[in-house]
């Protein structure tokens, strides 16, 4: 079993995910091989939150180019979580909005 920890890697901090915040949806780089149960599970003990819906998406890694050599960077996965309604915030994300 995966610890939330190797689940949820890092935040997603960017203009669009900056405004799912209002929504209480929030966008996290995740483990490719973890599922919608256990990302929601992670967040749920990382955070301390209730979880309504997790959205996630395979992100394909872009080609980068460095003079003649041509490589690419690794693909990853993408995670939105929702929160329920009477859910607290994430306070990470609320120092910066």
């Amino acid at each position: 079993m995966k610890l939330a920890q190797d689940i949820i890697l890092r935040p997603i901090i960017t203009e669009s995910s900056m405004f799912g915040i209002q929504d209480k949806k929030y966008t996290f780089q995740v483990a490719k091989d973890a599922n919608k149960i256990e990302i929601a599970q992670a967040a749920q003990e990382l955070f301390g939150v209730k979880v309504k819906k997790v959205n996630t998406m395979n992100c394909r890694g872009r080609a980068k180019r460095v003079g003649q050599n041509v490589g690419k960077k690794p693909d990853w996965k993408k995670a939105i979580i929702t929160l329920t309604e009477d859910s607290k915030a994430i306070e990470f994300f609320e120092s910066m909005v």
